[in-house]
Parts: C-alpha cells; structure tokens; sequence
C-alpha cells in the first residue's frame, strides 16, 4: 500500500500547499527554524525542511510566508463550550484567536438534558472546521443528596465512549467522593480506566495524603492550582497542570514569575480557559490571551506556543498525531506577524479558515430540534409564589450573604412583616432569592433571603446556573420577580432583568435555557447590557451575572439555594429561610 505522505516527501506524488520562507516555531528542539518550508497533502503534513520545491506541481499552492512565524495550533484542554452561544458561534471567535482545537466538558447540557443533550451536543459539535474533543461530565452529582441536575448512568457513561469525539471523562470535582472511596465514584473511573480512558481532575483544597489518594485513583491532570506552590505539589506527583486564565479566575500571575524563577521542567505545563463569556473573548481572546500574558511576564516565546499546543496533544495521547509541526501531523497551522498578536492566518487540517481577521470558511446553519428549547417547564407565577409567610410583625432571616459574585456565608437579620409576608429591605440591601424546578415540572420551589446585591431593580433572573439548572430570582419586588421569571417561562429560557413592571434587559437563552440561538456579536451586545444595567444600578458587584449561576452550586460553600431548600453545604443540611 502506498503511503502518499512518503510519496511526496520523496517528490513522487505533489503537494496540495506549500508554505515556504517561514519563521518554524519548532516545539520539538525549542527553537526557531527559519527559510523553513512546510509541504501539506490533504489535511496533513508531508515534509518540513530547507526545499519543498520537490513537491510542487502544477496545482500546488505555494505561499510565501516572507519570514512570518509559523506554530502549531493552540488548544484549550478544558474548556465549557455549553454556555452563551452554539459551538458554532464559538468556533469562529476561537479561530480568530488561533484556537484550533477545544477538549470540552458538556457538563451543563448534559445536566439539563442527560444523555440525549450529550448526544445533541455532539452533533452540534460535528462538521465545524475546529476540532471538539469532549468528555462524559465527571462531575455530576455534585451531591447526591441535594443534587437534582441529570447526570449520566454507568451504563450511559460505557456507551457513551462508542460516541465520536469522547475521549475520556470530564473533571471530577468532588474530590472528596475519591478520597472516601465512594462506591459510584470509584465505579466511574475504573470503568474509564479499564477502557483506557483519559480522567480530568479538579483538586481545589486537596494537598498531601488526600491528593496522593487522588492521583493514586487514575486521575493525572487538574486547572484549578490558583499559586506557584499548588502548581509545584501537583508536578511533583506527576500530574500534568492546566494554568487557568478564563473568566472565572485568571490565575497566570501567580504562577508563571515563579515558574520562570524556580524553572521547573515545562513539559506537563499547558494552558486552558475552564469557559470563556462572550465579553472576555472578545475583549482578551482565547488561549491566544495565555500567550500573550506569559510573553509579558517573560516566559520565552517558544515556551508559550509549547504550553498552548504541544503539551495538551502529548496529555491527551495524542502527541503522534496532532500539537507540532512535523511530517505525518495534522496539518493545523497559524502564521504570526508577532508571536504576541492574533495570528494572521489559520489553517486546520491544511484547509485556510481564517486570513487577515476574517473567517474564510463556511459554517454550516445547524439544525436545532425542538425539544431542546422546551426545558422551562414551569407553569406561569405569581407574586404568592414569592411570599414567605409569618404571623409576627417581626422575625429573624437567615441571609445568604455574597462576599463576591461567588462566595457566600450564612448570617442573619431582623426583617418586618408586611400582610403576612416577610418583606425584603432596601435599606439594609436584603432581597428575596427563590429557586424553581425548571427541568422536571414539579412545581417544587424555595424562597429565602440575599445580601449584599445593592442594585436598584426589582428583579433579576436566569435559568442557567451551575449544575441544578433551577429558575433562580433574586429581587426586591415579588411582582417584579414573577414578571422576571415569566418572561423567562415564556421564551424557554435567559437572563433578565425587570424594575417597576418593566422588563429593562434580557439575553435569550433558548437552547436548553443555556444556549443562545443567536449570533456572537447579539449574544455579546445583550450579555455586556445585562451586567452594565445591573452596574448602572448600582450593584455591588462587577460581574453580576455570576450570581444567579453559583447561587446553586454545591461544590462551593457555604450556602446555597436549590428548589429542594436552603444549602449548608459543609454540613449538608437544610436551613429553613427563617430562624
């Protein structure tokens, strides 16, 4: 069987492109090799080196490069793609960025949706000229006892690895289910690890014995070191570290001035994102962005362009296929003016996607089935939904107080009642927070007291929120919060933003109440409106959109808000709303 690749390595059979007069990013020998040429047939390399003029035939394009930089391209080894705006939206903005291939974790459709949103979301997925990888979600359940979110069965999970584009399973976040042996969890990854399945780590807090346990379980990678210590223990037991820099943390000046001071071995060090908004894509970038900021701190050039390619390839087993550029590789290139700008063209699979900013190639429109956008399954509300009765004139609150978009502790507040109702205080910035089953129907809700959000609104509400997917509401006004929530109801999912019966902004998100229908640049204008109304009016917060998504979330503590109650979380009980 003749080998082509061999064929025009050897000048026998002709090249599809040449690229020659480039400045070789060599991510093999750390060096640049410049007058290099590259020969691509079909969507792969087949010769790297000083004369390619062999390969050329008479349909050959040849283009001259003129000195430019020429890398592999970058990947973003944990990323959330189920969030904001179909994959197909994404991918144009990662391409700009020289992003050619994302390793996603679907953790949040497959929440709302369960195995047939993994499915779905594959599809979606397919036929885009970037390259998905994706995981099973390792991270739901959060907590069998609270959670209420879809996850997949054992046995979805096996099946699961029959599908195109899984490799492995997502991050287990709930470390502690791993240190305490918890029977499911451990039947998770040894049924990954007998298919020789990659497993995503998330080791927040872990260190010493518990990490130990934790790797000693078959789990070898994590993004969540926030400093240069935790990075330096996790290398040091062999795990391969994601340096974060997304919208949820930025955590890469912490890390990298003591990693180009100590200089430890860079070869289990990469980039990644964890999820990107639309603002902070359009604003810094993708993995791009990781480069340009560990150039500024002074990490030498190549050493940037090795942590955003190479490395997640060789992590991923897929180092002999894909991540240099190097006869027999995957033809996924970009050519750089300055290594510390976006990239001026993109090539994946030898094919031209981007030239000069500009997508080059068609996206195909995708078919969205209807069932998808039918997830709000909440009957219509009114404010006696919102109503926390008493039949005193005055009562002690148990608050969930937010010391960040994210963080909360439990405190309490004297609060008056009004008509049988316990009243929030503008005065002293308490508003109610109530929490709807939107996935099963039930009917079941919750409704207790937040601190500290200060804007001057009546309501404001969302169906997306990490990994329970619960309608959540916060406000000052009960009709204001059941205008916030039918409005949402209606349109089968969002963000919005209601003050004296009005609605004042609102990002569609109808697909699975995650996802936006909509273009990028609509996604980007309505998402930077909601979080500027709300800053406008004075919240105390400067990404206010991330308050209804972790208000829910039981891998943080200390309290949460589900439709089944109010969240210890270190103690994994139920708080009623009043004490």
């Amino acid at each position: 069987m003749i080998n082509p690749l061999n064929a025009v390595a050897m000048g026998d059979k002709k090249a599809d492109i040449i690229l020659k007069n480039s400045a070789l990013v060599n991510v093999y020998t750390r060096e640049i090799n410049n007058q290099t040429q590259v020969a691509v047939l079909g969507d792969r390399i087949a010769y790297v080196g000083p004369d390619a003029s062999h390969t050329a035939g008479p349909n050959t394009t040849i283009i001259d490069l003129q000195g430019k930089f020429l890398t592999p391209g970058f990947a973003d080894p944990h990323v959330h793609i189920d969030q904001f705006v179909m994959p197909s939206e994404l991918a144009k903005q990662s391409l700009l960025c020289g992003t050619t291939s994302l390793f996603s974790d679907p953790i949040d459709i497959v929440s709302v949706c369960g195995f047939s949103g993994l499915k779905q979301f594959l599809k979606f997925c397919a036929g885009l000229p970037i390259r998905i990888f994706s995981v099973t979600p390792g991270g739901i359940p959060v907590d069998p006892k609270f959670s209420h979110g879809k996850a997949l069965s054992i046995s979805e999970e096996k099946s699961a690895l029959k599908l195109d584009g899984i490799v492995g399973l997502g991050e287990v976040f709930s470390w502690t289910k791993v240190t305490s042996r918890d029977p499911s969890t451990m039947k998770k990854l040894a049924q990954m690890l007998e298919h020789d399945c990659l497993i995503n780590g998330h080791t927040a807090g872990a260190s010493d014995k518990k990490l130990n346990a934790y790797i000693s379980s078959g789990i070898f990678s994590c993004h969540e070191p926030i400093d240069y210590s935790q990075v330096m223990e996790r290398l040091r037991l062999g795990m391969w570290v994601m340096m974060r820099e997304g919208s949820i943390r930025r955590d890469l000046k912490n890390i990298i001035p003591e990693i180009l001071q100590n200089k430890p071995y860079l070869s289990r060090l990469m980039f990644c994102s964890d999820g990107l908004d639309p603002s902070d894509i359009s604003k810094f970038g993708h993995i791009d962005h990781c480069v340009h900021q560990a150039i500024s701190m002074g990490m030498d050039k190549i050493d940037a362009i090795t942590c955003a390619s190479k490395t997640s390839f060789d992590y991923y087993g897929m180092g002999n296929n894909i991540g240099g550029i190097s006869p027999g590789k995957l033809a996924d290139l970009l050519v750089f003016d300055d290594l510390t700008k976006k990239p001026r063209r993109v090539f994946v699979g030898g094919k031209l996607v981007v030239s000069n900013g500009s997508i080059v190639t068609k996206i195909r429109k995708q078919t969205i089935p209807s069932w998808i956008t039918k997830t709000v399954k909440l009957k219509k509300l009114s404010e006696s939904d919102f109503i926390i009765p008493s039949k005193n004139t005055n009562v002690i609150a148990n608050l969930i107080e937010m010391e960040s978009e994210i963080i909360t502790k439990l405190s309490t507040i004297e609060l008056a009642v009004k008509d049988g109702n316990v009243i929030p205080s503008k005065e002293k910035d308490v508003w109610k927070v109530a929490a709807f089953d939107r996935i099963y129907g039930s009917g079941k809700k919750a409704v207790g007291f937040l601190k500290n959000f200060g804007a001057d609104i009546g309501a404001f509400a969302s169906t997306w929120s990490f990994h329970e997917n619960d309608l959540i509401v916060i406000g000052s006004s009960e009709k204001d919060m059941a205008i916030a929530a039918n409005h949402l109801i209606k349109y089968q999912g969002g963000m919005v933003i209601v003050k004296e019966n009005k609605v004042h902004s609102f990002l569609p998100l109808q697909i699975a109440g995650i996802l936006s229908k909509n273009s990028f640049d609509d996604v980007l204008e309505k998402f930077t409106n909601i979080n500027q109304v709300l800053r406008d009016a004075n919240c105390k917060f400067s990404r206010p959109h991330l308050m209804p998504l972790f208000l829910p979330f039981l891998a943080l503590p200390s309290i949460r808000i589900l439709h089944s109650g109010i969240i210890d979380v270190k103690k994994r009980s139920i708080i009623p709303p009043l004490a």
